[in-house]
């Protein structure tokens, strides 16, 4: 008769693993180091395989180890997932979850959103990294993430919410000064506010329905990490910059800022949710997302927002 597998045993390595100690993965579990170190050792002899190089200094994976950690770390992720499910659906939402988004869509957008879902769901603490750099939700151990950007394949798996135009603008001022480009090819006269991480850096790509397709290097005077920090001096005419909509929507309403050369159209972006892959969502980390989805899609900037 076939023998039941150690489940406990491995979940007990794949969390000794992650934490890289027999003490800390006692602690995480509320169990005795002795508990911990008898469920590698029962592994070991069941599996006839050392599953950790041990010496008094250092603990490190052997190749066996390596071998069984990702099925092992899936065993856990899914004996807490579904412990977490049945306990959240018997009662209210409740855990912690982790995002990460952009530093300027997240302070003036997502930030706003989120009190009317903490007042909804009080026993969930939420954890947000702003940063425009991206992390590694995997690693890092992060829920989900919002992203605007055209993806790149990858195993993450991603829900696309709305498309997100990028467009050409100044102050009414600077083009009074500097006049009002109608080609791309007049750019070249023009002094750029430079977003650093933006796709073609200071090279700006157009796109016209019957010209077809033009690039153009400016001058830069400003050049930042953080798009929402070229508002100030896009305000003070202090030249043009490509901005996503959602940056310039409210300038465009007052009329601090204009478009120019709509007729020359730069390729836009999507803004998507994303998730690790191969992980079952919890229901907080579910609720989260539909309650982003359905805020975020009815922006008025949202544009081409997916069915």
């Amino acid at each position: 008769m076939k023998a039941l597998p150690d489940l406990e045993g491995w979940a007990i390595f794949a969390k000794v693993a992650e934490t890289g100690s027999f003490a800390k993965a006692a602690a995480g579990f509320s169990l005795s180091q002795a508990t911990v170190s008898k469920a590698i050792t029962r592994l070991e002899t069941r599996m006839k395989a050392t599953l950790f190089h041990r010496t008094s200094r250092s603990m490190s994976l052997t190749e066996a180890g390596y071998a069984a950690l990702e099925r092992a770390a899936r065993i856990l992720e899914e004996g807490e997932a579904v412990e977490a499910e049945i306990t959240e659906k018997s009662n209210s939402l409740h855990g912690r979850i982790r995002l990460a988004a952009p530093m300027s869509f997240g302070l003036s957008h997502l930030a706003p959103m989120l009190p009317d879902f903490m007042r909804a769901h009080p026993d969930v603490g939420l954890e947000v990294d702003f940063n425009d750099k991206q992390v590694d939700l995997v690693s890092e151990r992060f829920d989900l993430a919002l992203r605007i950007a055209n993806l790149v394949d990858s195993t993450l798996l991603a829900r696309r919410l709305c498309s997100v135009r990028i467009l050409l603008v100044g102050a009414p001022a600077y083009f009074e000064r500097a006049g009002r480009p109608r080609h791309p090819r007049d750019l070249a006269q023009h002094t750029a506010l430079q977003y650093m991480y933006a796709r073609n850096g200071s090279s700006w790509r157009f796109r016209h329905d019957k010209q077809g397709e033009f690039s153009q290097t400016l001058p830069v005077n400003l050049n930042v990490n953080n798009a929402e920090a070229l508002t100030p001096a896009l305000r003070a005419g202090l030249g043009l910059a490509l901005q996503p909509e959602f940056l310039a929507w409210e300038d465009l309403q007052s009329g601090a800022l204009e478009i120019v050369m709509e007729d020359w159209q730069v390729d836009p972006i999507a803004l998507h949710i994303v998730t690790p892959p191969g992980r079952r969502r919890p229901a907080r980390v579910q609720a989260l997302i539909e309650y982003l989805a359905d805020r975020l899609t009815a922006e008025p900037w949202a544009g081409d927002v997916a069915g």
